[in-house]
């Protein structure tokens, strides 16, 4: 069960949002079974090796709240003896309503126990089961997410990002050699383990992570939308699919927006099917030909030709003796030109002002919260409130309650965009994708450029 990270965040309980919304994307939604415990009496058992009366609390002392997902809480947690700083993420019960549920955390403990340690993987330290939770003490990581530095950063230097990619393909190695598929790779399931600028990175949040046999194929569509590979959403894929979300990252490492990026839920999936790779706005001209080699091969629509995490990191070493010959590892404007955050790259007030008229329905001069709860509402008609109060918060500087052009201009320019988008999925979030495969096992989809509808 993810999206409960095991680190301290700073003072902030979010998911992000972004112009596509903000949140914390988990992943993909599933056909659910119902809870078979739902109607019992008896308290719900969890863990497979339950040992009754053994209590969180008479060997760890929980604090504060560290954050927060979509199945539970991450708490600081230390041991009453060693008195050793740990994190605990607490998974409530009252979340778990269904079999589907309660078997995604049977599989992660059970995956985290079988993973060999590894420098660059959060170390499942122990699990506690009671009657209103089920706890899983592990290594805490006090650096904040990979996400957040890209964010604070813009993007990476070739040097600096292949070393990221190096450590994305030695866990993706690890894993793969052990018969595990991450299936949710992504900024914000890496950690790094304290806020030194060489701090380790680490995996986190195997909630989504399945055990897999040589050849087997999977179908259930799971995973955060701008990282999904395309045999996904075709629902026919193995473990290549992880090679491809590491190549997504590496992208955005090196110039700061995802490659496969859009308005809706559909659109990005339209995106990813179509494959197509732009390395030509800043500042992908002053990146390295092999680093962009590197992407595509990642990229690689056919998972048969796709880079195995063996070749990645044969890649990656070239990339790094190539790239950033002053060698500090980090982004110089010298060395980049600025890249522009938001995709659509309105450069005149013109389009600002019918950017603007598409919300301010009524023409007050003003985007009212009536009018950007309409605007955010997805296809039946609901509103995230969390998504529409992070965004009024962030935007309405004076805070008198609406939004002013100058404010809209001001947030387009700064990038309210897929960097909270990509936080904005929950699993029953991207719902809507799913609603399109139909029985047959295709997916259509409208093209927005030409107007035909695709049909995979």
């Amino acid at each position: 069960m993810g999206n409960c990270n095991a680190c301290v965040r700073p003072s902030q309980t979010e998911p992000s949002t972004a112009k596509p919304q903000t949140a914390k994307p988990r992943k993909k939604t599933r056909e659910r079974q119902p809870n078979p415990y739902a109607q019992s009496p008896a308290p719900i058992r969890v863990l497979k090796d339950f040992i009754p009366r053994t209590r969180i609390s008479d060997k760890y002392i929980l604090g504060r709240e560290l954050g927060r997902g979509e199945f539970g809480v991450t708490y600081l947690c230390t041991d009453r003896e060693t008195r050793e700083a740990l994190a605990c993420k607490s998974i409530s019960k009252k979340k778990l309503r269904t079999a589907v549920d309660i078997e995604d955390v049977h599989r992660e403990v059970a995956i985290m126990s079988s993973l060999p340690e590894h420098p660059n993987i959060v170390k499942l330290r122990a699990t506690y089961e009671d009657n209103e939770a089920v706890h899983l003490v592990m290594e805490l990581c006090e650096g904040g997410e990979l996400f957040d530095r890209i964010v604070a950063r813009g993007h990476y230097s070739e040097r600096a990002a292949a070393g990221m990619a190096k450590t994305i393909a030695e866990v993706v190695r690890m894993c793969h050699q052990h018969g595990v598929m991450h299936r949710d790779l992504k900024p914000e399931n890496f950690l790094f383990a304290n806020k030194k600028e060489n701090s380790a990175l680490k995996a986190i949040d195997f909630g989504l992570s399945v055990f897999f046999k040589r050849g087997e194929k999977f179908s259930e569509i799971v995973g955060s939308p701008y990282y999904m590979a395309p045999e996904v959403l075709k629902r026919n894929y193995g473990p290549e699919v992880d090679i491809w979300s590491a190549g997504v990252i590496l992208y955005i490492l090196l110039c700061g927006v995802p490659p496969f990026w859009a308005e809706t839920e559909q659109g990005v999936a339209l995106a990813i099917l179509r494959g197509i790779l732009d390395f030509k706005r800043e500042p992908w001209p002053q990146v390295s030909e092999s680093a962009k080699s590197l992407v595509g091969q990642m990229l690689e629509p056919d998972p048969k030709k796709r880079l195995t995490a063996q070749q990645v990191l044969e890649s990656v070493d070239k990339v790094r003796v190539l790239a950033d010959l002053d060698g500090n590892g980090v982004l110089d404007y010298g060395e980049f030109v600025a890249v522009t955050i938001h995709l659509q790259r309105m450069e005149n007030d013109e389009h600002f002002r019918r950017a603007f008229m598409c919300f301010d329905k009524d023409g007050s001069g003003y985007i009212e919260l009536d009018e950007l709860r309409e605007a955010l509402a997805d296809e039946s008609g609901e509103t995230d409130l969390d998504v529409l109060n992070d965004i009024m918060r962030e935007v309405d500087t004076d805070k008198d309650g609406q939004i002013s052009y100058n404010e809209f201009v001001a947030m387009m320019k700064t990038g309210t965009d897929w960097r909270k988008a990509s936080r904005q999925y929950s699993r029953e979030r991207f719902k809507s994708l799913s609603l399109n495969l139909m029985k047959d096992g295709s997916l259509q989809l409208q093209d927005g450029l030409t107007g035909q509808t695709v049909t995979v």
